[in-house]
């Protein structure tokens, strides 16, 4: 019997960096992510449109997301279900905890790996708490897999290769790639589709185990009837990895400060459309020390 072909959809649950205050600062530089609400990571949901769009043009294929933080970050993989994807995971462990880009992209590489036939990875081109664009091509490193990155439009769909249009600072670029393959998708790619009505109902009350607070008897009957609400939860053990590589341990950067910046009214500068307003803020704006 031939394997089920994997997508497998790395996604990331983010602060909500629309409506950043002095608030979401603590004393010592580092974020209070308590104060900010919490989203899907945008980029990562085209990513999932990516995805399941190549779901849809290979009878069989499946689409597994995979999110690694926190037990909150099971609303990532409902709100994955929502939109279609077939089955996901949390990759939750304090281990992990203080994961840079190097020790992060290890352990979802150890996740990946822990599939069967994985034959396509989608993520986000970044993720918009960290700037860094490194996850998705570490991961592809570790996996030995082939990589294309700022992916935009998908133009053609094969089972073992994909066409894709990348779009770059100086125009847009075509090109074929072999799978395996991760491919890492920016914000001008096709938005993903909206909710579907009849998988909230059938999803919404799909929890992790880490998720019931109380009623636990009740959740377990809930999960033998309905096996498909019980959503996967990976501690570090779960996915083999060598434990000296993860977390705070494993990686090479660590953040010292973040600073927070915020612009006010007095500092903002009206400049006159006229030649000699534009040359003074331009000598303005040499004598400034950033």
């Amino acid at each position: 019997m031939a394997k089920e072909f994997q997508i497998v959809v790395l996604a990331k649950q983010v602060p909500d960096t629309h409506d950043v205050g002095k608030e979401a600062m603590n004393a010592d530089g580092t974020v209070n992510r308590a104060a900010l609400p919490t989203v899907f990571n945008p980029e990562d949901l085209n990513a999932l449109e990516m995805a399941l769009q190549v779901r849809d043009a290979i009878p069989g294929a499946k689409v597994f997301v995979l999110s690694m933080g926190p037990a909150k970050a099971a609303d990532i993989i409902r709100e994955s279900l929502y939109r279609g994807a077939d089955d996901g995971a949390v990759l939750s462990d304090r281990r992990f905890a203080g994961s840079d880009t190097l020790a992060t992209s290890y352990a979802l590489s150890c996740a990946i790996k822990k599939l069967d036939n994985v034959r396509l990875v989608f993520c986000g081109r970044q993720a918009i708490d960290g700037d860094t664009a490194q996850v998705g091509p570490q991961v592809a490193e570790k996996l030995n897999f082939q990589q294309v990155t700022y992916a935009e439009k998908l133009m053609g769909v094969s089972e073992d290769k994909l066409t894709i249009c990348r779009r770059l600072e100086q125009g847009i670029e075509i090109v074929e790639a072999p799978m395996p393959l991760l491919v890492t998708v920016g914000g001008t790619a096709p938005e993903c589709r909206f909710r579907i009505a009849n998988r909230m109902l059938q999803y919404y009350k799909a929890v992790m185990p880490s998720e019931v607070k109380e009623n636990a008897e009740a959740a377990e009957q809930l999960w033998n009837e309905r096996p498909y609400l019980k959503l996967k939860e990976w501690n570090a053990d779960d996915v083999n990895p060598e434990m000296d590589r993860l977390g705070l341990n494993g990686s090479a950067t660590k953040v010292k400060q973040i600073e927070n910046v915020v612009l006010l009214k007095k500092e903002n500068v009206n400049v006159e459309p006229k030649a000699e307003a534009i040359e003074q803020m331009w000598r303005d704006l040499q004598g400034v020390v950033f």
